[in-house]
């Protein structure tokens, strides 16, 4: 009897290092408008709240709304269309997952990512292994508010008791507390782990076989 029915996962910083396009698309929208580049550091410490958030952070404070929103488009269409070019799993992902899918444990991927963007990466990356996966919409509050995660447990047919959320950043935290489930924080993400032990998550994790060992038990 395996510990967990369910596992739902965080997508950039968990699954996938997307860090590298991330970063292209922040710096191709600055420099289309002539603002200074931001370096890899600074996207890294921005990532987890979704792009809107990763954007403004990335611009000047006197950016007003409307032409923030002009310069959006294009960095989420900009995204869009590049979001494949560095973009790969974390090594041990893919052979976790198909470790989960043998012993019969569902999985779910949840991001603040746009929820085409979520797609994409799904089917090009874990088409087989990850039949449910939602990203940012506006059908749905985005994380951390419990919307996402509780909609993925429905399309899965499990209880909040017998699933764990993992994740990378102090959003994930927030978001499996707002559920009321169990959440693992994965060290090799978008945040520190000396920043992860201080969010007190049910397991602090290195290596993605660790996961497999504390769901299956």
């Amino acid at each position: 009897m395996t510990k967990y029915q369910a596992v739902v996962f965080d997508l950039d910083g968990t699954l996938l290092d997307t860090l590298t396009d991330l970063w292209n698309a922040v710096n191709a929208a600055c420099k289309s408008k002539g603002f200074p580049p931001r370096t890899r550091l600074q996207v890294r410490r921005d990532l987890g709240n979704g792009l809107q958030r990763l954007l403004k952070l990335s611009l000047p404070k006197d950016v007003d709304e409307n032409r923030f929103k002009c310069i959006f488009q294009a960095f989420r269409q900009y995204y869009l269309n590049h979001c494949n070019e560095a973009t790969h799993p974390y090594e041990g992902i893919p052979e976790l997952l198909r470790q989960l899918q043998a012993a019969g444990v569902k999985t779910a991927i949840v991001s603040n990512k746009a929820h085409p963007a979520v797609q994409e990466l799904r089917d090009r990356y874990f088409p087989e292994t990850m039949k449910v996966a939602i990203g940012e919409s506006t059908q749905v509050r985005r994380k951390p508010a419990p919307d996402t995660v509780l909609q993925a447990l429905r399309e899965l047919g499990v209880d909040k008791s017998q699933a764990v959320y993992v994740g990378d950043s102090e959003v994930d935290k927030a978001t499996a507390d707002n559920v009321g489930m169990d959440c693992f924080l994965v060290t090799w993400g978008f945040r520190d782990r000396g920043e992860l032990k201080a969010l007190e998550p049910t397991a602090l994790v290195d290596q993605p076989e660790e996961i497999g060992k504390l769901v299956l038990g």
